[in-house]
């Protein structure tokens, strides 16, 4: 199996780096190829702009996702984000490993999914759930946030990690047909003992040995909409 890490942390010394650095040990060990864009440290350009592209459709007006399409098509986009879009294209698993900011990923990893995650390759028109681009393909967040865990669940203060994440998981990943697998969380990390972190990295690696046997969460199939996008009338939608 091919894995690509997207690492978003600016400290090197950081626990999230301690789980990047488990999963390619953990996965080389098993056999696994591992491929790791650490972006902090290859000072990536999260901005998305005009300047991503060497040609234009259309150079009085910016339409960003059409451009991204014409650029890549043309081979004119910017050199780092074909880069990086020749690694996801190339793994079997994308793992997206990170620290929670605000309910959300930082932003240095969201532009690099505004810059990489284009048009025309990850998802286009009804190329979309379990019809998009990167189908066949499975992900995983992985993330470390200050909360405890029973602050979170269906009736807790902060509410669902699932909903909490949506526009990654829902509105980005499994948008563009990746399997996605379920969040690995580590929780309370700022404040826990070395013990506790230990503890953690044994779960880590626990998960990454299983990788390959879990089963993916639900979200829409396009088979249960019809041309328009409405749900079908024998379909059951949750």
């Amino acid at each position: 199996m091919n894995v690509l890490i997207v690492h978003a942390h600016n400290e090197p010394q950081s626990f999230n780096t301690a789980l990047k650095d488990t999963a390619v040990t953990e996965l080389e060990r098993g056999g696994h190829e591992v491929k790791v864009s650490d972006l902090y440290a290859m000072n990536w350009n999260p901005v998305a702009s005009g300047a991503d592209f060497g040609s234009r459709a259309n150079p009085d007006y910016l339409v960003y996702a059409l451009e991204q399409r014409h650029n890549y098509e043309a081979g004119t986009i910017a050199d780092d984000i074909r880069e990086e879009i020749e690694k996801v294209r190339w793994c079997d698993l994308l793992i997206l490993n990170f620290p929670i900011y605000w309910f959300s990923e930082p932003a240095i990893l969201k532009g690099w999914i505004d810059r990489v995650m284009i048009s025309g390759v990850f998802y286009g028109g009804k190329r979309i759930y379990d019809r998009g681009g990167m189908r066949g393909k499975r992900a995983m967040v992985t993330f470390t946030l200050g909360g405890r865990e029973h602050m979170f669940g269906p009736d807790a203060i902060h509410g669902e990690i699932e909903s909490m994440l949506r526009p990654l998981l829902q509105g980005t990943l499994a948008y563009c047909g990746f399997d996605l697998l379920p969040p690995f969380v580590g929780y309370h990390v700022p404040y826990i003992s070395p013990e506790g972190r230990a503890q953690i990295l044994a779960d880590y690696r626990q998960r990454l040995n299983t990788v390959e046997r879990l089963q993916p969460l639900r979200f829409s199939s396009m088979d249960d909409f019809d041309d328009r996008l409405m749900p079908k009338r024998e379909a059951q939608v949750l």
